[in-house]
């Protein structure tokens, strides 16, 4: 098996002559899909998607990679291709576009969804927007493009075959072998074979579900089992589940109308998939759902919520309504709320404590398990076995997901006869005589959604917001007059770290605090930085023992 950093090799420019392959996001983690191919100067992108922070980011929700490599060369990047619109591969488009300035390629449901986000954020008149259809092909430069249909998750997932004059690389995206997908294409096998009859120098390949024997199992068994379930549910029902996923979104819908219940859709994300889906022609024959604030018109036993939030998102439908803020969604004792859909590696305590608070409150927590509410859209092992059969590549490397899930399957590979070269984010892969290797790398970085902006995830606000998360902070408020002495009694806030101190101990905090603002030099006064930072320096010194912290501290000085 290949190693990503073993041999030497020649340098980035040398690299640039041939044909490479660069990841920049979603190899070696799950999500945040943006990966390069160059070939003789030329650079192509395939995906541009966002992932979630986890517990070891909780300073921010959403985390996008880090483009700056490719933007300092954007003036050769001659387009952005999309495989499928799931978040984890168009989440970045509308956020990390700018830093691009390159044309977009997708598929009409795709492109429906990708043209809301840039609407949203004002872009719609900047990118052009290039519509394909499913299985088309088309070229860029020195590359020889052909979509490929898939079966995923969600409507015209495609592969992607990269063709240049040193041969042939197949980027599966994310996909499955299903027959039976209630929305969308089944796997265009006949393609794949050809294009392994036709040579394959690499198969670079989602590496999700490389860990799960068996096939990943059908879309259909999910409509039939929510078939056969809603009607024996009583009391409030809601669903949570990818608003992307529109074959589960189809087969809900199905369900609850079975089971005589009116369908209301609650979460912004839910309404602009479904729209989109309906403008790309699936979803037609849905019937009119009831708005949120019509909820309680409805009795419960006839209502079906259909949330976003099936990954524990704060801000999500589901999370406020475990939470008891929503302001229409309602759930209570003797309800429901089925999670239809896998937790991504890293949500699964924000997945959990949505879950515990439904569970306080009385409401029955279906999951995965508990009945067959959910399929996986990513390949089990025999899925990947059969791909390698039909595809026959020299090279496999296994990209989307944590090293984990890569090393596995490149494993699975090698039992199947077929080489590896294991990469992670950040390499350069030279696909030569000799077979792919790594012969350099590239800086790779995360950056993070911060509101409106887009800052480094080292940024120095973010810093500060983690270390106010885990040590608090603590302000101190004093008035001076010209002469820089003090005036009155200096007062400290510090919400959630001294709110729980007894009165007396706070008066002796602000007490040390006057005491030592007065022993200042005089000359010191005067200089409002100087007093500033001695100011601080004493606030620190005064609170971190007692308090067994390190707070942020800072001070505010008012002249009078």
């Amino acid at each position: 098996m290949a190693k990503s950093k073993g041999k030497a090799a020649p340098a980035m420019d040398e690299a640039e002559s041939g044909f490479i392959f660069v990841p920049l996001g979603g190899t070696g983690e799950i999500g945040m899909n943006f990966n390069l191919y160059g070939c003789d100067g030329a650079w192509l992108a395939v995906d541009c998607g966002m992932g979630f922070s986890g517990p070891d980011n909780p300073e921010t929700e959403i985390l996008l990679p880090d483009p700056a490599f490719i933007a300092q060369q954007r003036d050769d990047l001659l387009g952005l291709v999309i495989t499928h619109a799931h978040e984890d591969h168009i989440g970045g488009i509308a956020r990390l576009w700018p830093q691009l300035r390159c044309p977009v390629y997708a598929t009409p449901f795709a492109a429906a969804v990708i043209r809301r986000k840039l609407q949203e954020a004002g872009l719609q008149r900047d990118v052009k927007l290039h519509v394909l259809p499913p299985g088309s092909a088309f070229a860029l430069g020195p590359f020889s493009l052909r979509y490929i249909r898939m079966t995923h998750s969600t409507p015209e997932a495609q592969a992607l075959a990269i063709t240049t004059s040193y041969g042939t690389v197949l980027h599966t995206g994310d996909w499955k072998f299903d027959a039976s997908p209630v929305v969308g294409d089944v796997s265009d096998e006949a393609a794949l074979k050809a294009l392994g009859d036709a040579g394959v120098l690499a198969l670079v390949s989602d590496s999700t579900n490389a860990m799960v024997e068996g096939f990943s199992g059908s879309e259909l068994d999910v409509k039939k089992s929510f078939e056969a379930l809603l009607p024996e549910l009583s009391g409030r029902v809601a669903v949570t589940c990818f608003a992307s996923n529109v074959a589960r979104v189809a087969s809900i819908i199905s369900a609850a109308e079975i089971a005589g219940r009116h369908i209301a859709l609650v979460g912004r994300s839910l309404n602009n998939y479904i729209t989109a889906a309906q403008e790309a022609g699936y979803l037609k024959d849905v019937p009119d759902f009831v708005p949120e604030e019509e909820i309680g018109a409805i009795p419960d036993d006839n209502i079906l919520l259909l949330v976003t939030g099936s990954q524990g998102e704060p801000r999500s439908a589901m999370a406020r309504i475990a939470a008891d803020t929503h302001r229409y969604a309602v759930l209570g004792q003797g309800d429901k709320a089925i999670f239809s859909s896998r937790t991504i590696p890293g949500n699964e305590r924000a997945v959990f404590a949505v879950q515990d608070r439904l569970s306080r409150r009385g409401v029955e927590v279906i999951v995965d398990g508990d009945e067959q509410v959910h399929v996986s859209g990513h390949p089990a092992r025999e899925e990947l076995r059969k791909l390698y059969k039909l595809v026959r590549p020299k090279y496999v490397i296994p990209t989307h997901g944590e090293w984990r899930h890569l090393s596995t399957q490149a494993a699975l590979a090698q039992e199947c006869g077929i080489n590896t070269l294991l990469v992670e984010d950040g390499d350069v892969v030279l696909f030569g005589g000799n077979g792919p290797a790594v012969v350099d790398s590239v800086p790779t970085g995360r950056l993070a959604v911060d509101g409106a902006k887009v800052v480094p995830l080292k940024n120095g606000v973010l810093s500060a917001r983690k270390r106010m998360l885990f040590n608090g902070v603590v302000v101190g408020s004093f008035a001076i007059d010209s002469k820089g002495r003090l005036q009155g009694t200096p007062r400290l806030s510090a919400p959630g770290l001294l709110d729980e101190l007894e009165a007396k101990q706070r008066l002796a905090f602000e007490r040390e605090f006057q005491d030592v603002l007065e022993d200042l030099a005089p000359a010191l006064r005067q200089d409002e930085a100087a007093f500033t930072d001695a100011a601080r320096a004493a606030l620190r010194r005064i609170v971190g023992k007692p308090l067994g912290k390190r707070p942020l501290v800072d001070v505010h000085i008012l002249r009078v």
